[in-house]
């Protein structure tokens, strides 16, 4: 057995196929997860739907079969209007964080990192926050909360690159200390948004929207564009993944293997602003996702990140979904924010890491 052992790694020294089978077979078992957890998500809730008829309401709206319903029409209106958008939101949404979170953590080289670092989320709240309490863009633009809530986030993105980029070349840090500041800065302007409407229901639904709901999905033009971006940015951030690799070691590595440091930061602010903007005008502020997840890809399938984005994005997906089947299902018919569930699996997750690298001398 030993000598067998000795054999496959003198044929494979780098671990390079092993770490590829073990990446598939995570993948697979990822999938197969997510589509049960898919079913799972749109059968839970206050009224409890058998998964062979979600199976079959889904069936017969894609393919129409079976032809004949056999159920009835609430548990057709359930899975299909209801649950079935906001599950597959809640997928597209976990799944953005996560591979947001990579890039970002790549990008900055720091492990703390996730999407609230570059202030994107109170961008995005702030817009939202300015359409709720003040009616910005009703009347104006279809879905005028998403797309105040985009037109924050991308602005957000802007001033950060812009600060950072005031004292020269744009580094990690100057991004990360730039991130930071506008954050904070475009927090309190929410919060003073919120004060000078005097408003106490508009007040409680900016508070519920920043911490993150999935209530706002139906099928249509904002989720195909949250499916869309997504999928779009998750492709080409595997796409880039030894450019990643190369950044994540350091800005001379980069140079050496042919990656411009400064502009790969740029092409990849525009892209995880994009992708989080996009998500957090469908579904609100969610935390720790994009945190948590990313090292627990890592820890599956290795450093490479051609392999991490993958894996990150069904973990981030199968994470978000559970997290909103608790969140509408713990205090049913009431619901709870969903960041709340996510910051709850979040914190005790950081508290960990920081402890890690306390021990590590990090």
């Amino acid at each position: 057995m030993r000598d067998t052992a000795d054999e496959v790694a003198s044929a494979d020294p780098l671990g390079l196929a092993a770490g590829r089978r073990r990446t598939r077979l995570w993948l697979a078992g990822l999938a197969l997860g997510l589509v049960a957890t898919v079913v799972a998500g749109v059968g839970v809730g206050a009224v409890v739907v058998p998964a062979s008829t979600v199976a079959q309401v889904v069936g017969h709206h894609l393919l129409g079969w079976p032809a004949e319903r056999t159920w009835s029409a609430p548990a057709d209106a359930i899975v299909w209007q209801v649950r079935l958008p906001r599950v597959l939101l809640g997928a597209l949404v976990g799944a953005g964080l996560a591979i947001c979170g990579v890039a970002l953590q790549a990008m900055v080289r720091n492990v703390l990192a996730d999407p609230y670092l570059l202030g994107v989320n109170s961008g995005a709240s702030s817009g939202a926050a300015a359409a709720i309490l003040f009616g910005v863009g009703v009347g104006y633009v279809e879905h005028a909360l998403q797309a105040m809530a985009f037109l924050g986030a991308l602005a957000a993105s802007l001033l950060v690159f812009l600060v950072a980029r005031s004292a020269g070349r744009v580094t990690s840090v100057r991004l990360l200390l730039a991130g930071v500041a506008v954050g904070y800065a475009l927090y309190a302007l929410t919060s003073f948004l919120i004060f000078a409407s005097g408003s106490a229901e508009g007040a409680r639904s900016v508070m519920f929207w920043l911490l993150g709901s999935l209530a706002l999905a139906e099928w249509g033009t904002p989720l195909a564009i949250v499916a869309v971006v997504v999928l779009g940015a998750a492709a080409l951030l595997t796409a880039w993944g030894r450019r990643l690799d190369a950044l994540a070691i350091g800005d001379e590595t980069a140079h050496t293997l042919g990656v411009r440091p400064e502009r790969f930061r740029l092409q990849l602010l525009l892209v995880v602003a994009l992708c989080v903007g996009v998500v957090v005008a469908a579904s609100g502020s969610i935390g720790f996702v994009g945190l948590v997840v990313p090292h627990l890809a890592r820890r599956a399938v290795g450093g490479p990140h051609v392999r991490v984005v993958a894996v990150a994005a069904l973990m981030g997906a199968i994470l978000l979904v559970w997290a909103d089947v608790l969140a509408r299902t713990l205090f049913a018919p009431q619901e709870i924010p969903i960041g709340i569930i996510t910051s709850l699996v979040g914190a005790p997750f950081l508290l960990v890491l920081i402890r890690r690298l306390h021990a590590t001398g990090v």
